[in-house]
């Protein structure tokens, strides 16, 4: 940590990397507090979760399933809502403070603060930085957008999401995610 002449504090990315303060995120050059959570936001990020861990486990395929878990993408220090993270990246980084890549499955869950050209750049960037495949949920609009390096794609009410690149298999009801 730097202190400047008028006695502001810089947080620099390695900073962050060394000791990631809770809820914050490292955003062009400053700590931003994550915000916005109502209880949707929440009951939505623990159902996913749920699912992701629950399908980890029967399908044996190894790994973790984290919630706000920090990680580095190429340009920031971010905490995804939900992430996977493969048994290989496991064995790979063990234990860690942040994770030094972009974890390869990753869920944002938007809140009402959330501004949209945000959201969608939030998931370029992961797919910029190694991300495989990155879920934007929206509950309000009971929406699950998909998005890998090679396609886009959304479910809406009725309709059931998919895994495309990572933790394979799994599934899930867009009305049972997002009821």
């Amino acid at each position: 940590m730097i202190t400047t002449p008028v006695g502001q504090q810089v947080f620099s990315l390695e900073d962050y990397m060394q000791n990631p303060p809770d809820r914050m995120e490292w955003i062009n050059g400053k700590l931003v507090e994550k915000n916005g959570m109502t209880f949707k936001h929440s009951v939505t990020q623990s159902r996913l979760d749920y699912y992701w861990r629950s399908y980890k486990l029967s399908s044996e395929q190894g790994g973790e399933v984290l919630t706000e878990a920090p990680c580095r993408t190429k340009k920031q220090g971010r905490r995804p809502d939900v992430a996977y993270i493969t048994r290989e990246l496991l064995e790979e980084y063990g234990e860690f403070e942040v994770l030094p890549v972009s974890f390869p499955l990753i869920a944002e869950v938007a809140s009402p603060t959330d501004l949209v050209e945000d959201f969608w750049a939030k998931a370029t960037e992961y797919l910029e930085s190694g991300c495989q495949e990155v879920w934007l949920v929206l509950p309000e609009n009971r929406l699950i957008f998909v998005l890998t390096q090679t396609q886009k794609l959304w479910f809406g009410k009725g309709e059931v999401a998919r895994t495309q690149e990572v933790l394979q298999g799994f599934s899930v009801a867009v009305d049972e995610l997002l009821d």
